[in-house]
């Protein structure tokens, strides 16, 4: 497992926010022919089945885009990627939530999301 320095994970984030972004929009996307889908669902101007599965598909290919850069994608509604990284000899990760601007978060890895904290 590759280890992030902070200005390592800020710069890889910086590189994938246009990717997340597409995330989101693709995310909707999907929920929205999902419930066109469902029986009684209200129809969608974006399609039908196959625009579903092209979304879906889209989707995971973002995915894999995130997670080839050794970042830690553990969410995607809201979207969550972790960096890992070692802050003073703790494993911690990295962590930024959908919505924020920038990487200003870490937790250790035994706490989880929870326990995160402001990066000095």
């Amino acid at each position: 497992m590759a280890l992030f320095t902070v200005d390592q994970a800020r710069e890889e984030l910086a590189r994938l926010l246009p990717v997340l972004q597409e995330m989101v929009a693709v995310r909707a996307d999907m929920v929205e022919l999902t419930a066109a889908l469902t029986p009684g669902g209200m129809p969608s101007d974006l399609g039908g089945l196959p625009e579903r599965k092209a979304a879906e598909a889209r989707l995971n290919e973002l995915m894999t885009t995130v997670q080839e850069t050794g970042a830690e994608l553990k969410g995607v509604a809201p979207i969550l990627v972790d960096f890992p990284a070692d802050l003073d000899g703790v494993p911690v990760l990295l962590c930024w939530l959908e919505g924020e601007t920038e990487l200003l978060w870490y937790h250790r890895l035994d706490l989880g999301y929870a326990g995160r904290r402001r990066l000095a």
